[in-house]
């Protein structure tokens, strides 16, 4: 395997763990309720710190499609999510999201800094790197 697909593995696994154990953090260390939509961008994030780090161990940058599919799904969460705190005339027409909001921003950092917003940085870098690998298998060949 060329090194940079072994790096692009790497970086697909940290960030998925660091997303993991961030959302982890907030929840069970900061006490942060998920709404419906965080829990449905945790299903999606969740297993690919599983699906990389397997990858990852066998050598196996044949995963990047799958990745890819799990953070476009989530990402597209993220985005509605982050969209419906930060637009005014998506969050007056958004769905009740069960005990939490989803609208809630427990978050803020510099105006714009939210948790889903966090989330979709996560996926995006997730997807093109898999995009990356996708290429770098194709030229390859």
């Amino acid at each position: 395997m060329h090194k940079r697909l072994e790096n692009s593995l790497i970086f697909i696994w940290t960030v998925s763990l660091v997303a993991t154990l961030g959302s982890l953090y907030f929840s069970e260390v900061r006490g942060y309720e998920p709404c419906t939509l965080c829990w449905y961008q945790r299903i999606l994030m969740y297993p690919i710190v599983l699906i990389s780090g397997v990858a990852l161990f066998q050598k196996n940058a044949r995963i990047a499609l799958t990745t890819a599919v799990f953070a476009v799904i989530g990402g597209s969460i993220s985005l509605y999510h982050y969209g419906i705190q930060k637009l005014s005339f998506l969050s007056d027409s958004a769905p009740s999201c069960g005990n939490v909001s989803c609208t809630g921003q427990y978050i803020n950092y510099l105006g714009f800094i939210t948790i889903p917003f966090l989330a979709l940085v996560a996926f995006v870098l997730i997807f093109i790197t898999s995009i990356l690998i996708l290429k770098w298998q194709k030229e390859s060949k």
